[in-house]
């Protein structure tokens, strides 16, 4: 079974953050044409296909997952082809051309929530006093938080507007997009280390509920891996994202290059 491709035109949200990657100065200077898409939105443009697919039930305990091989850029047209083997999507996303992420999805019959307690509460520090991302910022077993965020009816309209989404469940309902619920494990990142430039390289995601406007997100992570590879340094965290404290909405394995090679060969 194969869905019609879903094609967005790509925008590029982060142009003006802490993360360089995004400026397109800085990304040239990393051999890119200009500054990525965050991986985030890119997800978010992959779950068009089994929302379409599954409807609300896949937002409520379905499965998902992203790899990013290929850069997609501001205004360029990014298509997402969905094709179903056995109950399982596979997902592709081409821009320029080019094999730029993919992935797949699932509904599974039934899915046992992660337990909150299960994720140890963290508090990030202020924002000045931020350590670089390292080694020992980012240790095996350190435990990581979120600063919250209220999902108010303007944040979900411009987020929605930013994702290009066309489904109309998520403005009928006010349900936050599953593109901004992986987006609080960035946030689990760069809101307790400095991320000069840095790369979300791929995620693995266990949906189990839905947030809407009103509720307040956050995310407890832990640190499972940090090591080198090709020259980059990479980060891996187990993250639990939750709404109003208490109700998960999703446990994602989430990897990133935190500081690319080109960076620590300029150290």
């Amino acid at each position: 079974m194969a869905l019609e491709p879903y094609r967005v035109s790509a925008h590029n949200t982060a142009q003006a953050s802490e993360n360089k990657i995004h400026d397109d100065a800085t990304a040239r200077r990393f051999g890119f044409s200009g500054g990525l898409v965050g991986g985030v939105h890119v997800y978010a443009y992959m779950t068009h296909q089994p929302l379409a697919r599954w409807g609300r039930a896949w937002l409520e305990r379905g499965t998902g997952d992203c790899r990013f091989s290929k850069p997609v850029y501001e205004g360029d047209i990014a298509e997402i082809v969905a094709d179903e083997t056995e109950g399982v999507l596979s997902l592709k996303v081409t821009s320029r051309g080019e094999l730029c992420a993919t992935g797949s999805a699932a509904l599974p019959e039934f899915v046992a929530p992660s337990t909150v307690a299960d994720f140890k509460a963290a508090t990030p520090p202020a924002h000045d006093t931020r350590p670089a991302a390292d080694e020992q910022s980012l240790a095996v077993g350190r435990w990581l938080g979120m600063n919250p965020l209220l999902v108010t009816a303007e944040f979900h309209a411009q987020d929605l507007s930013d994702t290009r989404e066309t489904d109309e469940l998520y403005t009928r309902e006010g349900i936050v997009h599953p593109g901004t619920v992986l987006r609080c494990c960035n946030w689990v990142l760069s809101h307790n280390v400095v991320l000069p430039a840095w790369m979300h390289v791929g995620s693995k995601v266990q949906n189990f509920g839905i947030a809407r406007i009103g509720d307040t997100l956050s995310a407890r992570a832990r640190v499972t891996q940090n090591y080198v590879h090709k020259g980059h340094k990479f980060v891996e965290v187990d993250a639990l994202v939750l709404a109003n404290k208490r109700i998960p909405l999703a446990r994602v394995t989430h990897t990133a290059i935190y500081l690319p090679r080109q960076l620590a060969e300029a150290a």
